[in-house]
């Protein structure tokens, strides 16, 4: 296994992420099981996860069935950075999501619990919250990281003015602020190149891409469509509709290579140097175990400039990429 420092941290991560939205719904837990010990093998250390997966309001199914793997012991809970989140609907009651100290300060005690430990290495804002001010948040998170019961902080779904806002209300408090951001982003879906991604590297965030493979899209949707949940399809449908042309072209291109198209798309990512690791949702053992391949995938000058040429982004970073 590849790792990598997560941002500017000292922090230690794998090149892929273990993401476990799939355990509950559509992973057994048994088969949940069986990924987590591969994955141990495998040495993916970066998990991860968030209150809300699972789907059913205010359980948390995902992370309790992470806690209950880390209850088997042999140093399992040890050996991951373990991720999650906060900001999500779990409850009825006007206080039990978005981000006020008191909904953070609830999530981060309910969360432990389920995950069966006493700290979240990386606790995430799921999403902004624009009805919370920056005092009150990073005031709930001094609390907490004090209290040693997180660690570090990042952020998921932010524009990059909102990283630049939250970093500097940290910098004001001597407060270290986030390290990472998790944002959608992979070759059909590139509009982070505008703005986020040099705010993560402005500010030293690591890059967390969630759906790399665009719901199935790049890794040959319509071929493997039985991978998948009905929800992932469905909206999976809808990218490949959005992108049929450029999808078809694609794995044409992925057959020349010579690789399949998914380790393509993970190598994409993986080549760009601010991305830290991309999440991957194994359902099964074998897909897991697929997904390692890209690590070893080397994209020449040729290949990513043709990838470009299917998959155009913005055409770079703002404001040049649409001003003199």
């Amino acid at each position: 296994m590849q790792y990598t420092q997560l941002g500017r941290t000292g922090l230690k991560v794998s090149r892929l992420c273990l993401g476990t939205m799939n355990f509950g719904p559509n992973t057994t837990e048994d088969d949940a099981v069986a990924i987590m010990d591969q994955a141990l093998e495998l040495g993916i250390n970066f998990w991860d996860t968030a209150n809300v997966y699972g789907w059913k309001s205010g359980e948390g199914v995902t992370e309790q069935i992470l806690g209950r793997f880390f209850a088997r012991g042999g140093g399992r809970r040890d050996k991951v950075v373990l991720a999650t989140k906060v900001y999500g609907n779990m409850g009825e009651w006007p206080n039990q999501a978005r981000l006020s100290a008191l909904h953070i300060r609830r999530a981060c005690e309910h969360s432990l619990k389920r995950l069966q430990t006493d700290h979240i290495d990386l606790y995430q804002m799921h999403h902004v919250d624009r009805h919370a001010p920056w005092d009150e948040i990073w005031q709930a998170f001094e609390v907490l990281v004090t209290q040693g019961k997180v660690l570090y902080v990042g952020s998921s779904n932010f524009a990059g003015w909102q990283i630049a806002h939250a970093q500097m209300e940290a910098r004001a408090r001597h407060f270290l602020g986030l390290v990472s951001e998790q944002s959608l982003y992979n070759l059909t879906e590139r509009t982070l190149e505008l703005e986020v991604i040099p705010a993560c590297r402005q500010f030293g965030l690591g890059l967390i891409p969630w759906s790399p493979l665009a719901s199935g899209v790049l890794g040959g949707k319509l071929k493997a469509q039985e991978t998948l949940s009905r929800r992932q399809e469905e909206w999976g449908q809808k990218v490949y509709h959005r992108n049929q042309e450029a999808a078809d072209r694609y794995e044409v291109f992925c057959k020349e290579l010579g690789h399949p198209p998914a380790d393509v798309a993970l190598g994409w990512l993986l080549h760009n140097m601010a991305v830290t690791a991309p999440i991957i949702g194994p359902r099964t053992v074998a897909q897991l175990e697929a997904s390692v391949r890209a690590l070893d995938l080397k994209l020449d000058e040729t290949a990513l400039k043709k990838l470009d040429e299917i998959w155009p982004g913005p055409g770079g970073e703002a404001p040049e990429a649409y001003a003199w």
